[in-house]
C-alpha cells in the first residue's frame, strides 16, 4: 500500500497526465479552480454581492431615467401623447396610404380629425359642466355631508371634535404659505400646457407623415437577432397602443351612454354632466368610473333620496360588470388585460410621478412593456422568465 504523500504524489501525476491527455475535468474540481483564481468574489457570498450590485446598478438607472424624465416632462409627455395617437390612428393612415393618398394630404386629414375630436370632446365637457357645475359641487358636498351624518351615528366614528380638529387641519394647509406657493406656482402652468400642446401637434404630424421612416432610421444600430427583436417590439408596440385606446373610448363611451340613460331614467337632476363626468373619468381604469359613480350617486341622494342613490350606485355596478365581462375582452382583447394589481400600482406609480396625467399614461405604459415581454424571444415566444411552467394555466 501508498504512504501518504506517495499517495498524493501518483494524484497529482495522474492528474496531469489527464491534463496532457485532454481528459475533462470534473465540476468539482473546476468550481475548486475557479474559486481560487476569483479570490473573494469567486465563493457563493461573492455571487451574492455581485448580484446585489448588478440590482443597484439597475435602480440608479432606473431612477436617473424617472428623474431625467420628470425634468423634462415638458418634452416627454407630448411625445408619448404623439405616440399614443398615432398609434390609435395607424389602421386609418395604412388605409389612405393603400388608397393612394399622397403621404402629406393623408396626415393632414388625419391630424385634423384628431384636432376636431379632441376640440369637440372638450367643447362637450365645458358645455355640459360650465353652467351645472356650482349646483353639481354643491349637491356633493350635501350629500357627503349627509354620508357624514349617517356614519356619525355609528359607534366606531370619531366624534365631532375630533372631525372639528380634522377639518381644521385641512383648513390650516389649504391657508398656509406652502399651498399658497404651489397655488401661485400653477400659473406657470398653462405656459406649459399650451408649449406641450403645439409641440404634441408638430411631433405627431411627423410621426403620421414619417413615421415608418423614423422607425427604420431608429433601428440601423441594430443587426440579426438583436434587430428582429426590436422590430417585434416596435409593432407591438404600435398594436398595443392602438388597441388600447381605441378600446378604453368606446369602453368609456358605453359606461357614460348606460349611467346616463339611468339616470335619466331615476330622474336623477345634472344627468348629462354627470355623463360626460363618467366618460372623462374612465380614462383612468378601476378608480375612474368608481369616482364617477360615487358622484352619481352624492347628487341623486340629495335630490330624490337614499332610494334613489341605491339605485344609481346599483346601475353602475350593472354598468360596470357587463363593461368588465364583455366590453373589455372583445373591445381591447384578452392579450391586453393586466392583472388588477399591476394596475393599481401602475396607477399609484403614475399619479406619485406625474398627478392625474401620469395616472391616465401609466396603464397604456404598463401594457406596453407586458407586451413587449410576450413577443420578446419570438412572435408568440414570451422572454424565458416570463413563460408559464408546464400545466400553468
Amino acid at each position: 500500500m501508498f504512504g501518504g504523500r506517495s499517495r498524493r504524489e501518483l494524484e497529482h501525476r495522474v492528474a496531469r497526465l489527464e491534463r496532457s491527455a485532454g481528459a475533462p475535468e470534473s465540476p468539482v474540481a473546476r468550481a475548486k479552480q475557479l474559486a481560487r483564481a476569483g479570490g473573494a468574489w469567486g465563493d457563493s457570498f461573492g455571487l451574492l454581492a455581485t448580484r446585489s450590485l448588478q440590482i443597484i446598478i439597475v435602480l440608479v438607472l432606473t431612477a436617473g431615467v424617472v428623474i431625467g424624465m420628470r425634468t423634462l416632462s415638458t418634452v416627454v409627455i407630448p411625445i408619448l401623447l404623439a405616440l399614443i395617437f398615432a398609434s390609435t390612428f395607424s389602421p386609418v393612415m395604412t388605409w389612405l396610404r393603400a388608397h393612394r393618398v399622397p403621404s402629406a394630404l393623408a396626415t393632414v386629414l388625419v391630424l385634423l380629425t384628431i384636432v376636431l375630436l379632441l376640440t369637440g370632446i372638450g367643447w362637450l365637457i365645458v358645455w355640459a359642466v360650465r353652467d351645472q357645475w356650482d349646483e353639481l359641487s354643491a349637491q356633493a358636498q350635501d350629500g357627503f355631508a349627509q354620508v357624514l351624518d349617517w356614519l356619525r351615528t355609528l359607534p366606531f366614528m370619531p366624534d365631532d371634535a375630533q372631525l372639528h380638529e380634522w377639518w381644521d387641519q385641512i383648513a390650516d394647509f389649504l391657508t398656509s404659505a406652502q399651498f399658497g406657493s404651489g397655488a401661485l406656482a400653477g400659473v406657470g402652468v398653462v405656459t406649459n400646457f399650451v408649449t406641450g400642446l403645439v409641440l404634441m401637434i408638430v411631433v405627431l404630424f411627423f410621426f403620421l407623415k414619417d413615421g415608418p421612416r423614423i422607425w427604420r432610421f431608429l433601428l440601423r444600430p441594430f443587426e440579426g437577432e438583436a434587430l428582429a427583436r426590436a422590430e417585434r417590439a416596435g409593432d407591438k408596440t404600435v398594436q398595443t397602443l392602438g388597441h388600447y385606446v381605441r378600446g378604453t373610448a368606446g369602453v368609456a363611451a358605453v359606461d357614460a351612454i348606460g349611467i346616463g340613460i339611468g339616470l335619466v331614467v331615476l330622474q336623477v337632476p345634472l344627468a348629462l354632466p354627470l355623463a360626460v363626468l363618467v366618460f372623462v373619468l374612465s380614462f383612468i381604469p378601476l378608480v375612474g368610473a368608481t369616482l364617477a359613480g360615487i358622484l352619481a350617486a352624492l347628487v341623486a341622494l340629495v335630490a330624490n333620496g337614499p332610494l334613489s342613490a341605491v339605485l344609481v350606485v346599483g346601475v353602475v355596478v350593472l354598468v360596470n360588470q357587463l363593461e368588465g365581462n364583455f366590453l373589455q375582452p372583445v373591445l381591447m382583447g384578452r392579450a391586453l388585460k393586466l392583472h388588477p394589481l399591476v394596475i393599481l400600482l401602475a396607477l399609484t406609480i403614475g399619479t406619485v410621478l406625474s398627478g392625474i396625467l401620469g395616472a391616465v399614461l401609466a396603464v397604456p405604459i404598463a401594457a406596453v412593456a407586458w407586451g413587449i415581454i410576450q413577443v420578446w424571444d419570438g412572435p408568440d415566444l414570451p422572454a424565458k422568465a416570463f413563460r408559464p411552467k408546464p400545466g400553468e394555466v
